[in-house]
């Protein structure tokens, strides 16, 4: 089995209150690199900074990377529109960053992106492969996504409190900047994604379609953004089995309908809850709180730690430790 992160960045997230996924607009330009160190090497090697949210959140790179080292899994890095360097090891599929939905044509290399990434998928050798993101604000640009091809959906959010309100704001804006009314992108999941998506949407959009037209057994880890990709792939035309799974996060979000989306976009929805509640670490607790929710694989790892017989009690205290380490090494020497 294989993990495949598609790591980018979008202006988007630089408008107010839209991301908790850094600590402040000039940290959160960092989080995807981190992330993809995080979850090769076990911490930043070439960002400079560990994503936390503004109150203390950590990544959930932190789960994902826990969980790799109690269950032994592969991993893949796509670059999928990264606006500062990483030291993970990545696969180019032509995304650039993506500016703010509410320009004209914030994702010009969206196309381009979506075939080399439906390429790629369609020659992975994998028999089973698990797909995940890391991209702050990528929830609001799901939302201009899955507006455009008509699919009227709420979304999750890494605040505790959703500014879901705030988002439609700005994905009406977004349509407005582009010239589209809602659904006026049904059947044409480029055009969507060029106007009011982001690079990794396309990335891992096109990913899924390659991957699964060839066989291969494909899992959506994540929670609304991976809705929007399965949204886009089944508008791509593609009908083959997809699964998604998240956490009880997600699901415990009122904005979000998974039933609905599991039956609007034939996925079987698999929710698992690490049991964070009632712990005391900040590791932990933030999650428990409501902050974070999804990110980097985080819910598609856990139910592979489900599925491969790790009791949850030791994946909390590997979580535990590996944020330990993290934070010992932002604090030490150096």
């Amino acid at each position: 089995m294989r993990l495949v992160v598609f790591a980018g960045t979008t202006r988007t997230a630089e408008i107010d209150g839209l991301s908790a996924a850094g600590a402040d607009p000039e940290a959160m330009v960092h989080t995807p690199s981190a992330d993809a160190e995080i979850l090769e090497y076990g911490a930043p090697v070439r960002a400079p900074v560990v994503p936390v949210s503004p109150t203390g959140c950590p990544t959930p790179a932190v789960v994902t990377r826990a969980v790799r080292e109690l269950a032994d899994f592969e991993t893949t890095v796509v670059d999928a529109g990264l606006a500062e360097p990483t030291a993970a090891p990545t696969v180019t599929v032509g995304a650039r960053p993506g500016e703010d939905v509410r320009e004209e044509d914030p994702v010009p290399t969206a196309p381009g992106a979506f075939a080399a990434a439906r390429q790629f998928g369609r020659r992975l050798p994998d028999d089973e492969v698990v797909v995940a993101e890391t991209i702050p604000g990528g929830t609001t640009t799901a939302l201009g996504v899955l507006t455009a091809l008509g699919e009227e959906r709420g979304v999750s959010s890494s605040l505790p409190d959703n500014p879901i309100e705030r988002k439609r704001e700005v994905v009406a804006d977004a349509l407005d900047a582009s010239g589209l009314d809602p659904g006026d992108a049904a059947g044409d999941p480029r055009l969507a994604l060029r106007k009011v998506g982001d690079p990794v949407l396309a990335s891992a959009a096109g990913f899924v379609a390659g991957a699964a037209r060839s066989g291969t057994r494909v899992t959506l880890a994540g929670g609304t953004q991976l809705v929007a990709v399965a949204a886009l792939a089944r508008h791509a035309g593609l009908d083959s089995a997809l699964s998604l799974a998240t956490t009880r996060f997600v699901a415990d979000d009122p904005a979000v309908d998974l039933r609905s989306a599991g039956a609007d976009f034939d996925l079987d929805v698999t929710v698992t809850d690490p049991g964070f509640d009632g712990t005391d670490h900040p590791a932990t607790a933030r999650y428990a709180a409501g902050e974070a929710k999804e990110g980097v694989g985080m819910g598609g790892a856990l139910a592979l730690a489900d599925r491969e017989g790790v009791p949850m009690a030791r994946v909390r205290e590997e979580v535990r430790s590996v944020y330990d380490e993290l934070v010992e090494g932002e604090d030490g020497p150096g």
